[in-house]
């Protein structure tokens, strides 16, 4: 079977890259705060010896509020990744709210190498099927992984001045699936890693 190319922005700034870029650098302090309360009654029988058992409540379960944020963050990074690759002055700021490291150095070259083209992208990215792979949240920074099924046959390059759409390969993989991993720093959740699988879904 022949497989099909992924192409677009994203699908070349990834697949160019076989070595990741260096992960965050800083680590970040971890804090544990233990909490205490006592209840005495100071009213108890001389005769009466009484002790006071203090249990310490367990953590919530961060897992399924994690999930739910980071499903959203990446909802939310695809919809400023349209707005970025659509801005030919690369002016819109936004796409740091939700994206960093890897991911985001990946758009920055792959958006400044299309609008140096005289390109922009236009439509929209359609993302669907999204579910969490795994997670590790007891580590400094906090990690969620994510596979989603990306549609881009509507989000199309064009001639920035004109709005001619350019040629595509007729063979282009359109819908495919795309491994992401999600990482939970001081200023919130960002994408920190976006990558096409080349399998059709």
């Amino acid at each position: 079977m022949t497989r099909q190319s992924i192409t677009g922005p994203l699908a070349s700034g990834t697949l160019r890259t076989r070595t990741r870029l260096t992960a965050l650098t800083a680590a970040l302090c971890a804090t544990a705060a233990l909490a205490g309360c006592s209840s005495g009654d100071d009213t108890t029988a001389p005769t009466t010896t009484a002790s006071a058992t203090f249990v310490t409540p367990a953590p919530a379960n961060p897992g399924p509020e994690a999930k739910k944020t980071a499903l959203k963050v990446y909802q939310s990074y695809w919809r400023e990744m349209q707005a970025y690759y659509a801005d030919r002055d690369g002016a819109t700021t936004d796409l740091k709210q939700y994206a960093a490291s890897e991911a985001l150095a990946v758009a920055e070259n792959a958006a400044a190498r299309a609008h140096a083209r005289g390109r922009i992208y236009i439509g929209k990215v359609i993302v669907s099927q999204s579910t969490v792979t795994g997670t590790d949240l007891d580590r400094q920074v906090p990690k969620v992984m994510l596979s989603s099924c990306l549609d881009v046959s509507q989000w199309q390059p064009v001639i920035a001045d004109t709005h001619k759409p350019v040629d595509l390969p007729a063979n282009r993989l359109t819908k495919y699936w795309i491994a992401s991993t999600l990482e939970k720093s001081p200023q919130g959740w960002r994408v920190v890693r976006d990558e096409p699988q080349g399998k059709k879904c």
